[in-house]
């Protein structure tokens, strides 16, 4: 048995708020894309979005947090997800080993500091909603909210954000410097995020529609989900149950655009090719492509390109992207899709790639578009972000 052992995992997206509501959603087609409710934007009848549809107040109550806290929605969603982990992995006493957190965001604490921005110079009560800004203070919440003291640390790579968070984490473990880590992220929909997406052009007025040939872009969404990666050491000694295992990662930057991916996808070919390196598995050995599928015309060539170069003359194992489930939930992606490609080993299932129509004329390849139920054994879960951050993992059966 290769790679980090994964003992506990938890989940809130716009499909569901646990594993369970998470995967009955992804098998019965049930979408998550819809117009804004939470926020005030004028945005809000002309793009659809992934949308938790738990307003702040109903996470605080969730949360039990007191009427003078400052948490953002990012900090709250993640502090849920997190608690979910933990619980699944049947963990009673947080410090009782080395245990770390790894979190990852992109969006951190902005949703306070669009509503506080213009006022608290003038009151300075406020500046404690401001300082929730910086995406660590994201980590620092939900580790204070779990009474965990070990490491706590953030990770900001834009969309590789988590899949970086779950490297680094195995990583930890396979060195010895830590006994389990908490690995994952959450990023909560921001006017920042709606407006900054919105000016680059890439999102969609409709349903997303990854490796379509009338894609026309992304829908933005929010989302966070942690992972509890534990040593085989520590699962032989407490006889935990592994859901699975972390037995690939890399990343690489094809260094090409702030935004943009390469046209013949350097970065993510090079990380698939390091997860491959790093798993000690060929490509053939892959039964599933979690891809990134965006649904933005740059992406879905780059990435469609690069997996065409990893397979070359062997066939392309039946991808999807689900995206068109949640919308594209930015430094939070690779961890609820790092839920997913468990929960599609555990059940034996390759979701399927919803609206998509036409294939790209570009290359030959066709997503999977239907439920599929076959053997699964290895997924591999592609993640990428502005800055040319390309990430990615390999999941595989205990």
């Amino acid at each position: 048995m290769k790679g980090v052992a994964i003992t506990g995992m938890g989940i809130i997206s716009a499909i569901g708020n646990s594993v369970e509501e998470n995967y009955i959603s992804l098998i019965e087609n049930k979408i998550g894309v819809s117009e804004i409710q939470n926020i005030s934007t004028i945005h809000a009848n002309v793009i659809k979005v992934g949308e938790i549809k738990k307003t702040n107040e109903e996470l605080i109550a969730a949360l039990q947090l007191n009427d003078s806290n400052n948490f953002s929605r990012t900090a709250m969603i993640g502090t849920l997800a997190a608690k979910q982990a933990v619980q699944n992995a049947g963990i009673t006493s947080i410090n009782e080993f080395r245990t770390g957190l790894i979190s990852a965001t992109s969006v951190g604490g902005m949703d306070m500091t669009e509503k506080y921005y213009y006022d608290y110079f003038e009151k300075p009560e406020l500046v404690k909603y401001i300082t929730c800004h910086d995406g660590g203070d994201v980590a620092e919440k939900i580790a204070e909210e779990l009474g965990l003291k070990g490491m706590v640390t953030t990770i900001s790579t834009a969309c590789s954000s988590a899949a970086n968070s779950i490297m680094l984490g195995a990583r930890l473990i396979k060195t010895g410097k830590l006994d389990r880590v908490i690995v994952g992220g959450a990023d909560a929909l921001a006017k920042f995020t709606i407006n900054g997406f919105k000016t680059l052009m890439i999102l969609s007025d409709d349903y997303n529609k990854p490796f379509d040939n009338n894609r026309k872009g992304l829908n933005l969404g929010e989302a966070a989900a942690y992972l509890v990666l534990e040593s085989d050491d520590l699962v032989a000694k407490q006889n935990k149950k592994v859901l699975a295992r972390v037995s690939g990662y890399g990343n690489a930057n094809d260094a090409f655009h702030q935004t943009a991916s390469s046209e013949n996808g350097d970065g993510a070919f090079l990380a698939m090719k390091k997860a491959f390196e790093v798993s000690g598995l060929q490509p053939s050995q892959i039964d599933y492509i979690n891809v990134h599928g965006t649904a933005t015309p740059n992406n879905d060539l780059s990435e469609g390109r690069a997996i065409n170069r990893i397979y070359g003359e062997e066939k392309v194992p039946d991808f999807s992207s689900t995206k068109p489930f949640t919308g594209h939930t930015l430094a939070a992606a690779a961890a609820i899709e790092a839920v997913y490609s468990v929960l599609a080993i555990q059940n034996n299932v390759v979701y399927p790639n919803l609206n998509f129509e036409t294939q790209m004329e570009e290359f030959d390849l066709k997503p999977q578009t239907t439920l599929k139920n076959k053997n699964i054994e290895h997924v591999l879960s592609n993640s990428f972000g502005f800055g040319g951050n390309c990430s990615t993992l390999i999941f595989s059966k205990s």
